[in-house]
């Protein structure tokens, strides 16, 4: 019995040195793992190429011929509200066109309020003033930047009479890192797009 008990024990002696050399011999490893961060496609864009759009409405501007521009009617015929849809960058440009029949303190003051809507959001919020005094164009063009659900806002006014405003919205989940690359091309086309923009 007691020879039986003495393999016993040796078993259990050897078992465990084995399992024990298992455990150092990885822990001695020089290999370190290290988690690799999360990828993303890459996107494959076309250069840049515009053309001028200029519909029978009271303002033209260059638009990217990848773009495709649909009238909004919002229940009243003939409007000159427009749907851009942004091709291949999976998104849509809401353009609204107003003639102004209040101050113009109040259809700017909307514009930024829909702007502050994604401060929760944002991580931070650019605005450059547009002044071009030679076609009557004034307005702000906002970049807002983190997983906000609309990262490009603008509007633009004579001052008198006309205001147009713009927002883009993305038909994905925001997520700023993902679509950065889309984020770059697109704002080239915004800021092409305020800067050829004009009355008629």
């Amino acid at each position: 019995m007691k020879q039986l008990l003495k393999i016993k024990s040796m078993k259990q002696t050897i078992l465990g040195l084995l399992t024990l050399s298992g455990i150092i011999s990885s822990c001695g490893s020089n290999e370190l793992t290290i988690p690799k961060p999360p990828t993303y496609l890459d996107v494959n864009l076309p250069e840049h190429s515009y053309i001028n759009y200029s519909p029978d409405c009271p303002y033209s501007f260059d638009i990217p011929s990848i773009f495709k521009v649909k009238q909004v009617d919002y229940g009243k015929e003939g409007t000159c509200h427009r749907d851009i849809e942004l091709g291949p960058l999976n998104g849509t440009l809401h353009f609204s066109y107003i003639e102004m029949d209040k101050p113009l303190a109040e259809y700017v003051n909307f514009s930024i309020s829909k702007v502050d809507d994604h401060k929760i959001k944002a991580t931070a919020i650019e605005d450059e003033n547009i002044i071009r005094s030679k076609d009557k164009v004034y307005g702000t063009f906002f970049e807002l930047q983190g997983d906000v659900a609309s990262p490009f806002q603008f509007y633009l006014t004579d001052s008198t009479s006309r205001f147009v405003s713009g927002v883009v919205y993305f038909n994905t989940r925001p997520n700023y890192d993902s679509i950065k690359p889309t984020l770059d091309y697109l704002k080239v086309d915004l800021k092409r797009f305020v800067k050829t923009f004009k009355w008629k």
